[in-house]
């Protein structure tokens, strides 16, 4: 048995496929580098160059490997790109996934995970929100993953295909080991822009929107630790080789921080007064999306290990210093 990983070289893929090998797994990575690093792969991944969309190229990575499960986090991600391309990303997140479920499907796989999002929900409120919470996107990017939700429900009635789908929260953090980290030099993670401020890398950091109806005006978001997150796939896919029925789940920690309390952590943190511009509304950010994620915990028996917001910074920052030493070296 092995497991397939596409954007196994990218930033939530790569922690996955670690945690994949930490548990003993046999891994094979599937990236066409758009967006990861060849570096970011460990040598003990089977890696192959493409695209996830190349069905005949999935289909032979199954049957060559003997794939039984398949960890999907291949997608287009920065919400304002996908008003500004939205075309470019219903192509990459949406009909690539389809290329890839059908692939699936052929090569008789029975084990899927989705890296889907809370971009789903759209503008929510201020409560945090759960899985059933109405789907009402207000992104492409969000439409492009409630699509392939859409897609995976339709084929796992008409295939023997189960899977489980994690909408995950804002991202943050590094490996604790320092062994990888969100790398892509134009991210817009918030963290990890708000960390290359304090270290110099940026003159200044933009906070988009002070005027939204949340307790400061800035936007309020759910952080969630790279590596809690991958151990929430491993979770999942222990469920589905038992035999567990098919879940949809949010991934965050039911905690909201502003952006604005999220620069204050980061010069805490850093201890540097970094230069902050506030800056207009970006297209497509709801003002507030926080997670209501007890599901998670109940089905999965997730715990997470990273909740500190302040470790989560220091994580970043200690990344961004490796970075920068790689760059010069």
């Amino acid at each position: 048995m092995a497991v397939l990983v596409t954007g196994g070289a990218g930033y939530i893929g790569g922690h996955m496929v670690l945690a994949l090998l930490d548990q003993g797994e046999t891994v094979v990575v599937l990236d066409n580098l758009s967006t990861g690093f060849r570096w970011a792969v460990p040598e003990a991944a089977t890696f192959v160059e493409g695209d996830m969309g190349d069905g005949d190229l999935v289909g032979r990575v199954i049957a060559e490997h003997g794939i039984d499960a398949i960890a999907h986090f291949a997608a287009r991600i920065v919400v304002p790109e996908s008003v500004a391309d939205p075309l470019g990303y219903y192509l990459n997140n949406t009909v690539k996934s389809r290329a890839l479920l059908e692939a699936a499907v052929r090569g008789g796989v029975g084990q899927f995970i989705f890296s889907s999002t809370a971009a789903v929900y759209g503008e929510v409120g201020n409560e945090p929100v759960s899985e059933d919470t109405p789907q009402n996107p207000v992104s492409p990017y969000g439409r492009s993953k409630l699509m392939t939700e859409w897609m995976l429900r339709d084929a796992a009635v008409a295939h023997p295909l189960r899977y489980v789908v994690l909408r995950y929260f804002n991202v943050a953090g590094a490996d604790p080991a320092g062994r990888i980290g969100q790398s892509t030099p134009a991210a817009t993670h918030l963290i990890k822009v708000a960390a290359q401020a304090a270290l110099g890398q940026r003159p200044h950091l933009d906070v988009y929107g002070t005027d939204y109806p949340t307790p400061d005006g800035s936007c309020l978001r759910d952080y969630i630790q790279v590596s809690d997150l991958a151990d929430a796939h491993l979770a999942a896919l222990r469920h589905l080789r038992a035999g567990g029925e098919i879940l949809t789940a949010n991934c965050g920690y039911g905690r909201g921080y502003s952006v604005l309390e999220i620069v204050d952590v980061v010069k805490r943190v850093s201890g540097v007064d970094f230069t902050v511009h506030l800056s207009p509304r970006r297209a497509g950010d709801p003002p507030a999306i926080v997670a209501k994620a007890d599901r998670v915990r109940a089905e999965l028996g997730w715990v997470p290990r990273f909740e500190d917001v302040e470790e989560i910074v220091r994580q970043a920052l200690a990344w961004e210093r490796h970075l920068a030493a790689k760059t010069a070296a």
